[in-house]
């Protein structure tokens, strides 16, 4: 019966050994947030969408590559929160009307992780997301992290690559005294899942 038992679990170990035994798993839950800038001290202003599909490249696989590579999400530009109603009617109307199409997508086109990691610390590394928005794609950098099922990533984009001067004028006219005058063109993005590791140390 002891060997029984310890080929069995030989077995198992060596299904998942070719990636240091790891299985990765995750769900089609994903947050997405931005952090928006105002007036010349270039105050931060945070929100984040709240209608988001997610297609996940797979909900299993041995590394973040299987799991992310190639994953989309399409975001509805007019469900928002920032934890102000009037500030979520003021950013739909003078902002994000403006800009054509009703989504904006993102695909996850490239992820590379640092070549080192020190035990206890977050894995890093960086994943390139072609976001399309107001009929223009941009290929974006964002530096990730993930540590304790936490897998979190941030960029930063350029309200001007993607030609939204008109939405940029109109939202900095909109809220021109609370702005004072000055709505920054660049914004961070950034966006969180879970991602559960078994038969591995997510360290």
């Amino acid at each position: 019966m002891k060997k029984i038992v310890l080929l069995g679990t030989t077995l198992l170990t060596l299904s998942f050994g070719a990636n240091g035994g790891c299985l990765l798993s995750q769900s089609k839950n994903i947050e997405v947030t931005w952090q928006a800038y105002k007036t010349a001290a270039k105050a931060g202003v945070g929100g984040k969408f709240t209608s988001i599909e997610y297609e996940p490249a797979s909900l299993n696989g041995k590394n973040f590559k299987e799991l992310l590579l190639g994953s989309t999400v399409k975001i509805d530009k007019s469900k928002i929160s920032t934890g102000n109603d009037g500030r979520d009617k003021r950013l739909v109307e003078s902002f994000f009307n403006i800009l054509g199409d009703k989504f904006i997508t993102a695909k996850i086109v490239d992820i590379k992780a640092t070549s080192k990691h020190e035990k206890g610390k977050a894995k890093e590394g960086v994943i390139t997301a072609m976001v399309t928005m107001n009929g223009k794609s941009v290929k974006v950098p964002m530096k990730y992290t993930y540590k304790d099922g936490d897998f979190k990533a941030t960029g930063t984009i350029d309200l001007f690559d993607f030609g939204a001067f008109k939405a940029l004028k109109s939202i900095n006219q909109a809220c021109y005294d609370l702005h004072e005058g000055k709505t920054w063109n660049d914004v961070q993005i950034g966006f969180h899942t879970k991602i559960k590791a078994t038969l591995c140390s997510s360290e």
